[in-house]
């Protein structure tokens, strides 16, 4: 385990622990939370490009396209009512 992932972990179990008033008992639960949310964090790095993001969401299936159509139809609106 890297030092900065045991840091983050317990500065992010800690702050759930404070969040909730700080009562007993609830360490486990709290780290645990923290360790979840640790790796979806890591899930969702990219690279300083960006690229392995946008590999990652072709592969799912999410990666929104952008589309040409919409404008050149307002366009060729414009163009159709500045002929009347």
């Amino acid at each position: 385990m890297s030092h900065n992932k045991d840091a983050w972990v317990s500065q992010r179990a800690y702050s759930l622990w404070e969040s909730e008033g700080r009562p007993e008992g609830r360490g486990e639960s709290h780290w645990m939370q923290a360790m979840r949310e640790f790796e979806q964090l890591e899930l969702t790095k990219a690279s300083p490009d960006g690229n392995d993001l946008i590999e990652k969401l072709k592969a799912a299936g999410r990666l929104m396209r952008v589309y040409d159509e919409p404008v050149l139809e307002v366009e060729n609106e414009r163009q159709r009512k500045a002929a009347l």
